[in-house]
């Protein structure tokens, strides 16, 4: 009997779990042995989604573990996580098990060592050169005296003293502070807003744009200045419009920004040399050229006085000048009689040659030359006249075959309608030119009679004469004999004397003898 019943295998009456109970006890059993951890690893495939978390592989030689790095601690890094960057990750384990794999949620990543640090930015330093943002020709002059500066430093450090106090000493000029976090998570994107709202200010705003920026710290650790090493502020540095001076450091410290910079100083004090000249220095230069330039045009006027001078002993007198010509006008001026005279002569003498030729038997002789001629021609004439007249007649009887007179009527026809048109046109145009004509003289007679004196009479005005003048002041109506003033409906004189009656002669007496 009991070979007939089959022994039950191993793992039958095990209890049987659904995949989500057996996922979340494997959950448990990971993060209930391995609270926080720290690993030591390579960062190998790095992924940021817009979401703002970080998914990255951590590495060694033989295995991989994949790693997440919510979005609030990202933020917080001071380190952004790279490909090949050997780090010491801190964190918890736990499992995804959507995936069926476990992962470690880091808090916290620093590079391991310092060896780490310079290799990503040795590999950073690679791929902004590679891009074309160190090459000497895009980076452009300082302004030689720039009216505003802007400072992008931290307020409360020694720094911003030494800067301001080399300006004041130098060259004072308008200073603008942007405060920011030199050192620690913050410092990157802090500076990089900085540079950018320098650069967004509008020229002549309320705010004044900045001629130039200095970007500065004090000295410290390549983790103190790491902040500077960042590609957002190397970028930030490259893209601003504003020429830039890097002042990060010590001498001997160099980051990112020095690379992309316009210039680099040293130190913040420097940084202040290189952005404004000595004033003093300078005021004794313009003095000195101001010196310079009187004294060259002292000299230069000097020296161009005193070759007119030479040259105006060079030159002769006036009066040797014109002693030629003067010669020469006296000379022609003698001739001149006798040259007309001799003229004359010659026209007289050609005059009485050609008088000698026109004698009346000369054109008695020539008149009779041509009367003969004429005789000989006049028979001729007649018969040439004749041919003339009977070719013509010919040719015409040859053309009157040709010719119809329907043609000639239709064409007549035609063109007397034409006519007839034209006509029409022209009669109407000129009646229309006519009144045109006619309402520009009416409206110009219009505009004469409304300009006119007459119409001015009817409002009111006189017109005053003074012995037949017009009369305009006072003066000259109480010296006229008589006034004429012209009204709108009649002329009135005033003060004319009467005219007095001829005299009576008297009767002569008769005389004697007379019967009267």
């Amino acid at each position: 009997m009991s070979d007939l019943i089959d022994d039950p295998r191993e793992g039958e009456n095990a209890p049987e779990f659904s995949v989500s109970e057996l996922s979340g006890a494997i959950k448990r059993m990971i993060e209930g042995e391995f609270a926080h951890v720290r690993i030591r690893g390579e960062v190998g495939r790095v992924s940021m989604p817009r979401s703002g978390h970080v998914y990255l592989d951590l590495k060694d030689d033989r295995s991989v573990i994949a790693g997440v790095i919510w979005k609030g601690v990202a933020s917080k890094l001071t380190t952004r996580p790279e490909e090949g960057m050997e780090v010491i990750a801190t964190g918890r384990l736990t499992t995804f098990p959507g995936q069926s794999k476990y992962q470690i949620v880091i808090e916290d990543m620093k590079p391991a060592g310092m060896g780490a640090l310079m290799a990503m930015l040795e590999k950073r330093k690679q791929m902004l050169a590679a891009e074309g943002l160190f090459a000497p020709e895009r980076k452009r002059p300082l302004p030689y005296l720039p009216e505003v500066i802007g400072v992008v430093t931290s307020p409360s450090g020694a720094v911003i003293r030494d800067i301001l106090h080399r300006l004041r000493d130098r060259f004072p000029r308008k200073v603008l502070i942007w405060p920011v976090a030199v050192q620690g998570e913050k410092c990157a994107t802090e500076v990089a807003r900085a540079i950018a709202g320098f650069n967004a200010l509008n020229p002549g705003g309320a705010l004044p744009r900045p001629d130039l920026l200095i970007v500065a710290r004090g000295g410290g650790s390549i983790e103190d200045l790491w902040g500077f090493n960042e590609e957002i502020v190397a970028r930030a540095a490259a893209a601003s419009d504003i020429p830039l001076i890097s002042a990060v450091g010590h001498e001997t410290d160099t980051t990112l920004i020095d690379y992309v910079s316009d210039m680099r100083a040293p130190t913040p004090t420097a940084a202040a040399e290189l952005a404004v000249p000595v004033r003093l220095e300078l005021l004794g230069w313009l003095d000195q050229q101001g010196a310079r330039l009187t004294r060259a045009l002292t000299q230069g006027i000097g020296q161009r006085g005193q070759r007119l001078r030479d040259l105006s002993r060079a030159l002769p007198r006036a009066d040797t000048l014109l002693e030629g010509p003067r010669q020469r006008l006296d000379g022609w001026g003698d001739r001149l009689p006798q040259a007309l005279i001799r003229s004359v002569q010659l026209r007289q003498v050609r005059l009485s040659d050609i008088r000698g030729g026109l004698r009346p038997a000369n054109l008695t002789r020539r008149i009779e030359a041509e009367k003969r001629a004429l005789t000989a021609l006049s028979p001729r004439l007649a018969a040439g006249l004749q041919r003339g007249v009977d070719a013509k007649r010919e040719a015409l009887g040859r053309r009157a075959d040709r010719l119809k007179i329907e043609p000639l009527k239709r064409d007549l026809t035609r063109k007397r309608d034409e006519f007839t048109g034209l006509s029409k046109r022209l009669s109407e145009a000129a009646n229309r030119q006519t009144a045109d004509w006619q309402g520009q003289i009416d409206a110009l007679d219009r505009l004469r009679e409304t300009l006119g004196y007459k119409a001015t009479l009817k409002r009111g005005y006189a017109v005053v004469r003074g012995d037949g003048d017009v009369v305009t002041s006072k003066k000259a109506a109480g010296k006229a004999q008589e006034l004429e003033i012209e009204f709108a409906d009649g002329r009135l004189t005033l003060g004319a004397k009467p005219v007095k009656p001829p005299a009576k002669s008297k009767p002569k007496p008769p005389e004697q003898g007379s019967l009267f």
